[in-house]
């Protein structure tokens, strides 16, 4: 039998007097892939940070945690700088918290392999370059000397895979490490992990909430849940036989599809009888609820009601879905976003970048549209200039009938109160010195009548209670969630005022299956009921059939394929949609699979 590279014995783990890891036991052998699952705040990432002794200060550990021999828990500092990004390497789940703004992609990469290795900065810079040219970022069109704010989510997590893979160590850690990649680049990466494993018998921890890619990676899987481990063996056993009535819970609501008018009761008021599919899986079949803060009473009380504050045309009947009085709610005529080149010299830049090249598209009254396509294709870009965050270059953005192009912050002040938006990373769009209830409550300055105090509070607490989270929460800070509740936090934002259209950045990349099933369906609730209309920009192209009318799929700046989302999907006429759809990770064929690998 293989000895352990990586051996975890009844770890526990407590902050204060909140127990986080309870009992955990799990073994990675020399060359062996290891998936980790389970809901948002399971302890997955904190098992993770207790192997790279990377703890919070009132975090007390106990129990045996060894890599190749060593005793990490006994270990001393200096011990561990000289394991940190050598012997272990870790993928963290937010890229742009990872990565330093002041330093260049070239100097990130190059840094661990001079403190490591001892090598020359020409050398170090050259097994730099070779590693980003790995991960999907040749040199001729991502530069060395590109700092992270130039490049998108999906390319900033690339740089981020590239500094934990460049020593080659013996064992990986990757925390969500495809969430913020399309497909096309997902499955690039996997392989790329895989030929890793393969060449140098690297041990790999996958923590995902991606049971079609832990499946298709994983030789063994654990289950957590609540911090204790509820099943463990082989990926295509638990998967395929789903003893565990949690694993069940899991497998189900990562098949979940939204269904529109369905309202989730208990977490509007309504009767416990009427819970949607998400509730259901939620609540599993006599396992318990999957995440105890949800739990709403039957007879919580609905929000405050929103026409004291918001002005009559955002609270008019929702319209049929696709009409309007006054043509579509969003109108996007040929918009073009060009960048200067980089400076090459006092006189001289580099060639413009065409971040958005011509694109026009409208969407109607309740309508969800999803704009997908490989990262860095300008998708983020157009939702800048649609939510009047960044000016096109050339071309028109209207809303409800007004041009929104050019216009200052006072006179947007009513577009942005029926326009929100959720962002790609939850953690950067807050200020980390504010409590929950002032981030969450924030839009609430742009509604006509000011709420008071007291309604800002209650409105705050039912638009968490929406989200899956509670009202003990509202005096929490950001730091003190894990990412996927820090992604409800921002749905939470979004939604306090009820807007027409919500612009979603990569709304549930970062949630578990069961909160994702949970979120869908509270999208689609919103559409049917109020007539919310989405601009889901996504890489999940699961999200984009379960949640949207219309797809658009976006390459290199054009917007190249167009059409009903079932009819795109389907039957994809053009290359870069095909690539897509080809893609795409899918759990019954990854079972399958695993089946027939694993005997």
């Amino acid at each position: 039998m293989t000895a352990s590279l990586l051996d975890i014995r009844d770890l526990s783990l407590n902050i204060g007097d909140h127990p986080i890891l309870k009992g955990v036991d799990l073994s990675i052998a020399p060359g062996e892939v290891m998936g980790l699952v389970g809901e948002s705040g399971s302890g997955k990432s904190m098992t993770a940070l207790t192997v790279m002794r990377l703890l919070p200060f009132a975090a007390q550990a106990s129990g045996n945690v060894r890599f190749d021999g060593i005793d990490l828990i006994a270990a001393t500092e200096d011990q561990m700088c000289a394991l940190r990004g050598d012997d272990i390497g870790m993928v963290f789940q937010e890229p742009m918290t990872a990565l330093n703004p002041v330093k260049t992609i070239g100097e990130q990469v190059a840094e661990g392999i001079r403190v490591h290795t001892g090598a020359a900065r020409a050398e170090a810079e050259e097994r730099a370059r070779k590693m980003l040219d790995r991960v999907g970022l040749p040199a001729e069109k991502f530069p060395l000397s590109r700092y992270p704010h130039e490049l998108s989510g999906g390319q900033r997590q690339r740089v981020v895979i590239a500094i934990a893979c460049a020593l080659k160590p013996k064992l990986l850690i990757a925390d969500e490490p495809t969430t913020a990649l399309d497909v096309v680049l997902q499955k690039q990466i996997l392989e790329l992990l895989k030929d890793l494993v393969r060449e140098n018998r690297m041990g790999l921890l996958l923590i995902s909430h991606d049971l079609a890619v832990v499946t298709e990676m994983a030789d063994r899987i654990t289950i957590l849940r609540h911090g204790e481990v509820m099943e463990e063996g082989e990926t295509a056993r638990v998967l395929s036989e789903q003893v565990h009535p949690y694993t069940r819970q899991l497998a189900q609501a990562s098949m979940h599809v939204p269904k529109r008018g369905v309202l989730p009761s208990p977490l509007w008021g309504g009767s416990a009888n009427d819970r949607s599919a998400a509730e259901i899986v939620r609540r599993g079949e006599g396992g318990g609820d999957i995440h105890p803060s949800s739990k709403t009473e039957p007879s919580s009380p609905p929000p405050p009601r929103l026409d004291h504050f918001a002005s009559q045309s955002a609270l008019a009947d929702p319209p049929h879905k696709g009409e309007g009085k006054d043509g579509p709610l969003l109108a996007v005529k040929s918009v073009s976003r060009l960048y200067p080149g980089r400076r090459l010299s006092l006189f001289r830049r580099d060639t413009p970048v065409h971040a958005v090249d011509d694109v026009s598209l409208s969407i109607a009254p309740g309508r969800s549209v999803a704009l997908v396509g490989r990262s860095g294709c300008g998708k983020s870009t157009l939702a800048r200039m649609i939510l009047a965050l960044d000016r096109p270059t050339s071309g028109e953005i209207r809303f409800r009938g007004e041009t929104v192009t050019g216009k200052g912050e006072a006179e947007l002040k009513a577009a942005r109160r029926d326009m929100q938006v959720v962002f790609q990373d939850p953690y950067g769009s807050f200020d980390p010195r504010q409590k929950v209830e002032r981030l969450v409550t924030e839009p609430l300055h742009l509604m006509e009548k000011k709420p008071s105090r007291a309604e800002r509070r209650e409105m705050a607490t039912h638009a968490l209670t929406e989200v899956g989270l509670s009202a003990s929460d509202l005096d929490k800070y950001p730091h003190e969630f894990s990412g996927g509740q820090r992604q409800r936090l921002s749905i939470a934002r979004a939604i306090i005022t009820r807007p027409k259209l919500v612009v979603a950045d990569e709304p549930v990349s970062a949630l578990d299956v069961s909160i994702r099933a949970q979120i869908l369906d509270l999208f689609a609730d919103l559409n049917g009921r109020l007539g919310v209309a989405y601009l889901f920009i996504t890489h999940d192209l699961t999200v984009a059939r379960a949640i949207t009318d219309d797809v658009l799929v976006m390459h290199e700046g054009r917007i190249v394929e167009r059409g009903a989302t079932k009819e795109v999907l389907d039957r994809p006429q053009s290359q870069a949609a095909r690539a897509l759809v080809e893609a795409a990770p899918d759990l019954h064929r990854a079972i399958a699979r695993k089946m027939q690998e694993q005997g």
